[in-house]
């Protein structure tokens, strides 16, 4: 199949970091849960962000009820996301995550720092999944939002494409969700630092991970490092 020999060229054994959501465990599963075995078998290695303990939890819970192959992480773990300063993470040790992900575990993480005086401190999953993605030259960052992705706030014209200049620029307007601006400034961070491309999309919409890695068109707003010219 074109889209298998696709993914076998171009992602695998290439990491990418799904930033999931609250809304995705109860009405998204049926299909990411397919998706990432699909995506296991053809040797692309997933790391899962979650919104918070609980819900790291219950998707490590549902992933090995299907496989033996979620593992939960916090920051603390093999020193994974050290803390810098308050509310910030440091340098991403990967080392456990490499071991993870190569013996074809998936790693699901909550996101927590771990601080020198031996405290976990909370931080943002945006953040986590932005510096995981760098840190580990992930071909891919997913963002799930429901919004699907952004939209222009004075012209409302759904954005399909953006620069990570563009993105910064937008997520200064209000006008926007909180939410969708920190998911915004993380995709075009990670692009920044060397993320191939990053997604915004809706996880409630079927095979929506499959879509974005495997087509050119996207159901969300794609962040990427090209610069656009007006025609």
């Amino acid at each position: 199949m074109v889209y298998v020999r696709y993914m076998r060229e171009d992602f695998a054994g290439r990491i990418f970091v799904l930033r999931v959501d609250s809304t995705d465990i109860g009405s998204s599963q049926g299909t990411l849960v397919a998706d990432l075995a699909f995506l296991a078998e053809h040797h692309v290695r997933p790391i899962i962000v979650a919104p918070n303990a609980a819900i790291a939890s219950n998707w490590v819970r549902t992933l090995n009820r299907n496989a033996n192959v979620a593992v939960g992480l916090s920051g603390a773990d093999a020193a994974l996301l050290p803390a810098a300063h308050r509310d910030h993470i440091g340098t991403v040790q990967t080392g456990i995550l490499a071991t993870l992900t190569g013996a074809g575990y998936v790693p699901v993480i909550e996101p927590t720092a771990f601080a020198l005086s031996g405290d976990e401190i909370a931080v943002g999953a945006d953040e986590v999944a932005s510096a995981i993605a760098s840190a580990t030259d992930a071909a891919r960052a997913i963002f799930f939002h429901e919004s699907g992705g952004v939209t222009d706030p004075q012209t409302q014209a759904f954005l399909s494409e953006l620069t990570p200049a563009e993105a910064l620029t937008l997520a200064e307007n209000t006008d926007l969700e909180a939410t969708l601006r920190a998911a915004m400034r993380a995709a075009a961070h990670g692009v920044r630092a060397g993320v191939a491309a990053a997604q915004i999309v809706d996880g409630r919409i079927a095979h929506a991970t499959i879509v974005e890695l495997l087509t050119t068109q996207h159901l969300g707003t794609q962040v990427t490092g090209s610069i656009l010219f007006a025609a």
